[in-house]
């Protein structure tokens, strides 16, 4: 027997608290390898959210590779925990509510599995839209009918499409879900090559490419004060000579138009300013016509100090990425063969693939900032891959780009936001509610949510969420190696009369007061002025805190 696997030596099949779903998976079935486990965070990783990471960043001033080895950094991190907390799935072969009971007792682990299931099923719901979106953006380049204005029974239809889709995954098990990935991943990563090679080809050369972020670094407007005048900088977007795109520009004055003027001079002078005086600009050619962009107060120069702290938020933001995945990676290496292949499969498959799709985000945006005549301004930089694809004319290029946003939407959705619902709520009645009716209670309340409607507000309300769940793998972490040193009952977790009932209660009172102690600190901020430095490295500081509370906590009970 593999010396990685403990196996059930115990019947305890009649217990409430087991089904088939929930109970260790036997070593002939542990079928995942390395290149397995490598292949579905390919799929995880190649998402819109993945793309689009490294422009929010750009936008505040940030180099592109400044934030490339942030977001490297970030997932090395971020990876080590998965590691950690994917040892007890390997070892086990049991999914995150199981292995939770062991911290949180047989009842408490609702609590932040049902959190972790309920943000999951958020997120499914939002890809879910994002996808069917996808489905209708072929039908209309196919058909050549205008895209309606608002929503549509076209869009709907292509909505319960791709749900069914998902759905058909979910109802075929694991084993189908490994598929999925196996093949998805390749397309994906072949997909991201092409992307370069198509900026490569339409700039002339990487370079060039390259180059072009500096752009995008810089506020579209700036004022400033200079020899007791005033002054707007305009930073105009320029080809690849370092010429401006646009030829004219127009002041807005607290919501006035002030005319069209030549742009000839770039740095407009301002003849009086007040206190509540607000400007915008906007930008224009022959051809095309910029948004309007707010005129921003010039900053001074950060210090060394000021540099760091940006960092360190951007860090937290980057490691929430995959917060919640973290909590739940159990799910996923109880199929892993051996420890070894859980472990090179995560640092092979998480780490490079969000480095090389967030590069893929900046360099396509950059050479499109080159090859779009109508881009003339940085706010108008079409980081979206939608919006990218909207200004390609040819309709197969459109059609097969959004076949490919179909697959990376679909490998996200099922490995991310899928599994780890369908197994909280089976836990919730394990007698009960199977991995499939669990997968569809998930796609159920991925509808409830109503994500067409609710889009921009879903997501920052998962972000903060997401953000009270680390906490949770701190005790999970802490538990396993510090408490219990990698030594479960296994039997023991399905019994309502065991050990991890904790007195009876079913709550581990230490677990769960460092869960909320955490999620305060983690989150309080939000709402507390004093706390607001911790909020801002929220997923650190929620971790911290809950590890240390919960070793204090149980260092002197022994261990059951």
């Amino acid at each position: 027997m593999n010396r990685d696997i403990v196996e059930l030596q115990e019947d305890v099949s009649q217990s409430p608290l087991y089904s088939k779903d929930l109970a260790p998976v036997p070593p002939n079935k542990r079928t995942w390898t390395k290149w397995n486990l490598a292949a579905i965070w390919v799929g995880m990783a190649v998402c819109i959210p993945t793309y689009l990471l490294a422009s929010y960043m750009i936008k505040t001033g940030l180099s592109w590779i400044e934030a490339l080895i942030i977001i490297g950094v970030a997932n090395l991190i971020i990876t080590v925990p998965m590691v950690l907390n994917g040892h007890a799935g390997v070892k086990y072969g049991i999914p995150f509510p199981v292995i939770g009971r062991s911290s949180f007792g047989i009842k408490g682990i609702h609590i932040p599995s049902v959190i972790r299931g309920i943000v999951a099923c958020g997120w499914f719901g939002v890809n879910t839209w994002l996808g069917g979106m996808a489905i209708y953006s072929i039908f209309i380049a196919i058909s050549g009918n205008e895209a309606a204005v608002g929503l549509s029974i076209g869009q709907f239809t292509c909505f319960g499409i791709f749900w069914f889709i998902n759905m058909f995954f979910i109802w075929k098990g694991t084993e189908s879900i490994k598929w999925l990935e196996q093949y998805s991943a390749p397309i994906l990563i072949i997909m991201g090559l092409l992307l370069i090679g198509w900026g490569i080809n339409k700039a002339d050369g990487f370079g060039i490419v390259l180059e072009q972020s500096k752009q995008l670094e810089k506020p579209v407007a700036e004022i400033y004060h200079e020899s007791n005048k005033y002054f707007i900088q305009i930073n105009p977007i320029t080809d690849k000579f370092g010429n401006p795109k646009a030829t004219e520009y127009q002041l807005i004055l607290n919501g006035n138009e002030l005319g069209w003027n030549d742009l000839s001079n770039t740095n407009i002078l301002v003849e009086s300013l007040k206190v509540d005086d607000t400007y915008q600009v906007q930008l224009k050619n022959d051809t095309a016509i910029s948004s309007i962009a707010n005129v921003t107060t010039k900053s001074s120069n950060n210090t060394f100090g000021d540099k760091i702290w940006k960092y360190l938020i951007w860090l937290t933001a980057m490691l929430g990425f995959w917060a919640t995945m973290s909590l739940s990676i159990a799910d996923i290496t109880r199929y892993s063969s051996s420890q070894v292949a859980q472990v090179k499969g995560q640092f092979i498959g998480l780490p490079g693939t969000m480095m090389l799709y967030s590069f893929v985000g900046i360099f396509v945006t950059c050479a499109a900032v080159i090859n779009f005549d109508d881009i003339l301004i940085a706010n108008d930089a079409p980081w979206d891959p939608i919006a990218l694809l909207a200004k390609f004319d040819n309709v197969w290029v459109v059609v097969i780009s959004q076949i490919f946003m179909i697959i990376a939407t679909l490998s996200t959705n099922i490995a991310a936001n899928v599994i780890a619902p369908a197994n909280a709520f089976s836990n919730l009645l394990p007698k009960k509610i199977s991995f499939r009716s669990g997968g569809v209670i998930t796609g159920l309340i991925g509808i409830i949510i109503f994500p067409w409607l609710l889009l921009n507000e879903i997501q920052s309300l998962l972000i903060d969420v997401s953000a009270v769940l680390g906490p949770v793998l701190a005790i999970l972490v802490c538990d396993y190696y510090l408490i219990r040193k990698k030594e479960i009952k296994l039997a023991e977790l399905y019994k309502t009369d065991g050990v991890y009932t904790f007195g009876g209660s079913g709550f581990n009172k230490a677990a769960i007061i460092s869960l909320l102690v955490g999620a305060f600190i983690a989150i309080g901020g939000k709402w507390i002025p004093a706390m607001s430095s911790l909020y801002a490295v929220s997923w650190f500081s929620g971790f911290i805190v809950s590890f240390i509370l919960y070793f204090l906590l149980m260092k002197n009970n022994k261990p059951v």
